[in-house]
């Protein structure tokens, strides 16, 4: 399913101090001891009902690092069979995780780390309506055992096209997002779980409790084409994208200035989505200069 494209949504952000940038701990390592780059995790989403995410393992930095740190397979679905939610793949995101040797183990060679995106399909199911906390945690063995299944490096989480209430299903509560995310947690140590910092759950999450925030890797602004981090107790700025590119779809200059901003405010993350095949490398190096230092070239 094709996410939609969210522009015009600016948020009003507050000029912050600049401060020296901190690599994330959470970096991929490079490919070898002399190809190195210091700056924010990259991240880049891909379509695969369009695109091949193997594409985001030939973006290479001239000094010989990966380009991006994580690549995210958009997406799985959350659907409701009648009793419960079930984590469903379509057939090209199930394509996909069956070709992990030509997809996912030649990006995962490189030290770039593979999540898999998880959103509603309008069938009333989400992240942000589990009505028990062993309900979110059915959810959570779903997903827990398709990561062991594929060899995949973790999650990602949308709360979006959930359509609540549809099918008799409960409206969101509260609580529904933090047992997902514990429950993930216990389940999947050591695994990335980020967070796609959109409806109901966003809620939920700025004012959760931080023990629940300090169990995510990351979070990113949604909202393609502007600036604006998160705000989730226990997650600071390390972990953050305050910037959301559309490769496809945002100007380079404006990915330019994303990430000049990202650099200077010290955010530990830098979102993309949208990568597509082919040579995009120009646009590409236009970010990689300014996050990195180093222009990127397609392999």
């Amino acid at each position: 399913m094709k996410k939609s494209m969210k522009f015009g949504i600016v948020a009003a952000v507050a000029a912050m101090v600049a401060a020296p940038l901190v690599p994330s701990a959470a970096t991929a390592a490079p490919a070898s001891a002399a190809a190195t780059k210091s700056g924010p995790t990259s991240i880049a989403y891909v379509e695969v009902n369009n695109d091949q995410l193997a594409n985001v393992g030939r973006y290479t930095l001239s000094g010989g690092a990966n380009a991006f740190d994580v690549a995210i397979i958009f997406a799985a679905n959350i659907n409701w069979n009648g009793s419960k939610a079930v984590l469903v793949n379509n057939d090209k995101v199930q394509a996909t995780l069956d070709n992990a040797a030509t997809q996912i183990k030649p990006l995962q060679a490189k030290g770039i780390k593979v999540s898999l995106s998880v959103l509603g399909n309008h069938q009333g199911a989400g992240i942000a309506n589990f009505p028990t906390q062993a309900a979110a945690s059915d959810f959570a063995s779903q997903i827990a055992a398709t990561v062991s299944k594929y060899g995949l490096d973790g999650v990602d989480l949308d709360d979006e096209y959930s359509d609540y209430g549809a099918n008799g299903t409960p409206q969101p509560n509260q609580q529904s997002i933090g047992w997902l995310i514990t429950a993930l947690r216990a389940q999947m140590p050591g695994k990335l779980i980020s967070f796609y910092d959109i409806g109901p759950a966003s809620s939920s999450l700025s004012s959760s409790s931080s023990t629940i925030g300090s169990k995510l890797d990351y979070a990113w602004n949604p909202y393609y084409g502007t600036y604006s981090a998160p705000s989730i107790p226990g997650l600071g700025k390390s972990k953050l994208s305050a910037a959301a590119v559309d490769i496809q779809n945002t100007a380079q200059s404006t990915a330019v200035s994303l990430a000049q901003r990202t650099k200077a405010d010290g955010y530990g993350v830098f979102m993309t989505y949208n990568l597509p095949g082919g040579d995009k490398s120009a646009y590409v190096s236009a970010m990689t200069q300014q996050l990195y230092g180093q222009a990127a070239s397609y392999r």
